[in-house]
């Protein structure tokens, strides 16, 4: 007897749970109450029999909540409802801001001794790299959607031929005095001279390659100085 309400039982429970309707569910419920208590001579005081409540409703999940300064180290350049925006940087004090950044031409042999000889049909690749990277540093917001426009103040490339690896090494710098820091001017002016670089060797070579675009150092600014260590 006591197996057989047991069985009853529990195909009650089954029912139960795949019920659908609140009318059902209440009269499930009390059925199985019922039956509970003829099986172990008391109602259940807690489980699947018992009355309905918020602890078998469905719940929504639960973030946890952003501890204090967890989105310091965010990106900047996207609002609170993940707009792309230019950050408002007047708040900040005006500082000397400088930064240093590199990249390597690779150039093969055959390229690199037409440089070496300035045999190339377009001319002083080198040279004309040079320029190209300071107007590239200059022209650095027009670039780049979200930089601010920023007087600098200095900016230098260089670039030297590596026999090494038969490729040119490209570093550039840029200063400013401002509100902002000048990353993106130095990391432009390396970009752009590598790719006037390409350009004025293409037609001796498709396969020259232009890699480790970098940033080496930075000073000022609220964040102080960076030094990349390689």
């Amino acid at each position: 007897m006591f197996l057989r309400r047991l069985a009853v039982a529990s195909s009650r429970s089954r029912r139960f749970l795949s019920s659908n309707s609140s009318h059902d569910l209440a009269r499930t419920i009390a059925e199985l109450n019922k039956e509970m208590e003829s099986v172990f001579g008391e109602p259940p005081a807690n489980g699947p029999a018992s009355s309905p409540s918020n602890d078998f409703m469905p719940q929504e999940p639960q973030l946890a909540p952003q501890e204090k300064g967890e989105s310091e180290l965010g990106l900047t350049h996207i609002g609170n409802k993940g707009e792309a925006q230019m950050v408002d940087v007047s708040p900040k004090e005006s500082s000397k801001r400088t930064a240093i950044s590199s990249c390597k031409v690779i150039l093969g042999k055959q390229v690199f001794d037409l440089v070496l000889a300035n045999q190339m049909a377009k001319g002083d690749v080198l040279s004309v790299a040079k320029i190209a990277g300071i107007s590239g540093a200059k022209h650095t917001s027009s670039l780049i959607p979200l930089c601010h426009n920023i007087p600098l103040t200095h900016v230098r490339v260089d670039l030297t031929l590596n026999p090494k690896d038969f490729s040119v090494d490209i570093e550039a710098e840029a200063s400013s005095t401002g509100k902002t820091g000048v990353e993106m001017e130095a990391m432009t002016a390396v970009s752009v001279a590598g790719l006037t670089v390409y350009d004025m060797c293409k037609a001796a070579s498709k396969s020259i390659r232009i890699t480790d675009i970098r940033l080496k150092s930075k000073t000022g600014g609220k964040s102080g100085d960076w030094s990349r260590k390689e």
